[in-house]
């Protein structure tokens, strides 16, 4: 294996073995042999599964919808954009239908988990938007609470004593996440109304004074957060099965 030439460099062949001792130099060895086990396993799994059928109709119209989109439906100069990226017809459909079958594949693997999987991490997904007011000492926070209490603008008292950068507008921290809250912090807001003053609460030796001003809770119609979390989980699916196999690296 070690005297097959690999690939050729201003003519000099470049053997199996000089290729992983260059990707070992560059650190890029274990990345390079990861990327070959994820495909490895995702090839395994669509040639055994029959769950995850893809309709030739679906491939063409895919392909009559791209030459559309990029002004190739004229055949020469699909067949020059195909030259031009290495590619033949037939490895262009199959490529094409390779992607539709990895979708399908990573439907069919993640959706019964999806569910258990959205109410694990529904604390980091929903998001609330805060105003606050930060300042140094609990008399202060307390006197400004009375303030606003009595009907003083909690924007005004921001701009002028709060001691973080988005004072300058009005407090505002825009959508955050409930799961990167400090605990005392997401345990008041979570059972404010919107609009409700919260504290003053003490974080990090500060006080500080919350307004919610929404709340944006998660939901699995939300097709781009579904997708993400359908990512997730094929990641880890793929990382399990890539754990099981036996590898061994045969080059001198």
């Amino acid at each position: 294996m070690e005297s097959s030439s690999f690939l050729n460099i201003d003519e000099q062949p470049i053997s199996i073995g000089q290729a992983v001792k260059y990707l070992q130099n560059s650190g890029k060895l274990g990345q390079f042999i990861g990327d070959i086990l994820r495909q490895y396993v995702i090839e395994k799994e669509l040639q055994t599964r029959e769950d995850i059928a893809i309709s030739p109709a679906l491939t063409e119209q895919a392909i009559i919808d791209f030459r559309l989109k990029n002004q190739l439906t004229d055949p020469k100069s699909f067949q020059e954009w195909l030259q031009n990226n290495g590619k033949d017809y037939d490895s262009f459909h199959s490529s094409v239908a390779l992607g539709f079958k990895l979708e399908k594949l990573k439907a069919v693997v993640t959706e019964p988990k999806l569910p258990e999987y959205f109410i694990e991490r529904k604390i980091f997904l929903d998001r609330v938007v805060i105003s606050r007011i930060i300042v140094d000492n609990r008399e202060l926070a307390e006197e400004l609470q009375a303030q606003i209490e009595e009907g003083a603008s909690f924007e005004a008292l921001a701009r002028e004593y709060s001691l973080t950068e988005d004072r300058i507008v009005n407090g505002m921290m825009g959508p955050v996440s409930r799961g990167t809250l400090p605990d005392k912090l997401r345990a008041a807001i979570d059972v404010a109304r919107p609009m409700e003053i919260v504290g003053p609460i003490e974080l990090e030796e500060r006080y500080g004074l919350f307004r919610v001003e929404q709340i944006l809770p998660a939901s699995l119609e939300d097709t781009q957060l579904k997708q993400a979390l359908q990512n997730e989980l094929f990641e880890k699916w793929l990382a399990e099965k890539i754990q099981k196999l036996t590898v061994k690296l045969q080059v001198n």
